[in-house]
């Protein structure tokens, strides 16, 4: 995590220029909740006196359970805590629960739509850590008493600022809880007189010699933020006091390797070791569940990926927006409407579903896709609606009312990487 440049944490940003072309503001669209995994969010006692309420993510499998739980802990971005949206960690979560995993999300105190205050020890790392944990262990507690998971068999996992809370929760007795997974833990300050290398060196050796479960850790090469040489400072600090680990270093994931967990292609990294280091502590590693992708639009040969000139609907400006669009990463894609509207979303949780949400939110007229990765699913100038609607028929449902917590859609904002501009005609 960093407190003062700009974040890489979230792949991309989102920006809306106005008809003027006024400078870009930050914008969230919402994803819809995913049935097909169950998912809800619930409110979490956590605090003094439990007073403050979590707002945390839940996936799981059909059935009653139990089922063996995972709880994975979110980083921070720059600016205030309350303005950052919702995480789902979905790549991962889909993963688990393809084996039969409940998995959690919190958002803790003073992040997104949780109360509470964020609390902060400036550069007192190792403050900051236990102080994070707290949450986590609130939500642990929350979850033992659920039903339908099996207290047992629990794995918490963390990235960036999450991994540093995660290894802080680590020295402390957990029923269940049975391995730890950091990926890219840290917390970077880059303000005045905060020696923050030497900070986290010595929190995570304090972690290491109070530790009492094994962990795995997850650091690549091209880190922006927790580079190879710090992460082996981290983890030779962790081990020689005392702490059971085990560093993958992973060599350099597209821009940033501080965001592959957030990548749909992350998986290809993380999975294997992930799934070795579950059996060595006794957690299920087999897939028992399918989990149908979500359905997408079908290629069509209305032009070249390159051309251009074919895109309909685009001005100037939205045409040399295509072009940028096309030096983006996969997953993406690239969604105009009638009204002139045009949306880009490159990387993390459902693209096409966010640059649809975005682009839609802002334009007077339907939106559709043109582009996803690296083909044209565009079929003529009209607009269907069966169509749209076919693309969020997997994902969309509404929430169980009844269901203990739930809350519906009202938090399920996520960060979608596009790049919104109604031009001028």
């Amino acid at each position: 995590m960093i407190r003062v440049p700009p974040s890489v944490r979230k792949i991309t940003t989102v920006l809306l220029a106005s008809l003027a072309m006024l400078p870009g503001i930050a914008i969230e669209q919402e994803l819809e909740l995913d049935y097909r995994m169950n998912e809800q969010v619930v409110q979490v006692p956590a605090g003094v006196d439990h007073r403050a309420m979590l707002e945390t993510t839940v996936f799981r499998p059909n059935g009653p359970g139990p089922f063996p739980l995972l709880v994975i802990n979110h980083g921070k971005d720059p600016g205030r805590p309350s303005a950052q949206p919702r995480d789902r960690f979905y790549h991962m979560a889909t993963a688990f629960v393809k084996r039969g995993y409940a998995v959690m999300v919190p958002m803790r105190q003073g992040f997104a739509n949780s109360t509470g205050h964020y609390r902060d020890r400036g550069c007192d790392m190792k403050a900051n850590g236990y102080l994070q944990a707290e949450d986590i262990r609130s939500t642990l507690e929350f979850a033992r008493a659920q039903s339908w998971i099996d207290g047992v068999h629990i794995v918490v996992a963390g990235q960036s600022y999450g991994g540093l809370a995660t290894m802080a929760l680590g020295t402390q007795d957990e029923p269940g809880v049975r391995g730890l997974i950091n990926f890219a833990g840290g917390l970077r300050d880059d303000s005045d007189r905060c020696a923050w290398r030497s900070a986290l060196v010595s929190a995570f050796a304090e972690y290491g010699a109070n530790s009492r479960v094994p962990s795995l850790w997850l650091y690549g090469e091209n880190d922006s933020l927790f580079g190879p040489d710090l992460a082996n400072r981290l983890h030779d600090a962790y081990g020689q006091a005392g702490g059971k680990a085990r560093l993958i270093e992973f060599p350099s994931f597209k821009r940033d390797a501080h965001g592959m967990l957030a990548s749909r292609d992350g998986e290809k990294i993380w999975l294997d070791d992930t799934m070795r280091f579950l059996k060595g502590v006794g957690m299920p590693t087999e897939v028992v569940n399918k989990v149908p992708p979500p359905p997408t639009p079908p290629r069509t040969d209305f032009a070249k990926l390159e051309d251009i000139e074919a895109v309909p609907f685009l001005s100037e400006n939205g045409r040399r927006a295509y072009a940028d669009y096309l030096t983006k990463m996969t997953p993406r894609a690239f969604a105009v409407s009638p009204s002139g509207a045009w949306t880009w979303a490159e990387e993390g949780e459902a693209p096409d579903a966010r640059a649809l949400a975005t682009c839609s939110a802002k334009s007077s007229e339907p939106c559709k896709l043109y582009s996803i990765d690296d083909y044209i699913v565009w079929n003529g100038n009209r607009v269907e609606a069966a169509e749209k609607a076919s693309m969020t028929a997997s994902i969309a449902a509404p929430a169980d009312a009844s269901a203990p917590g739930a809350v519906g859609s009202t938090g399920a904002r996520q960060p979608a990487a596009a790049n919104t501009v109604p031009t001028a005609q």
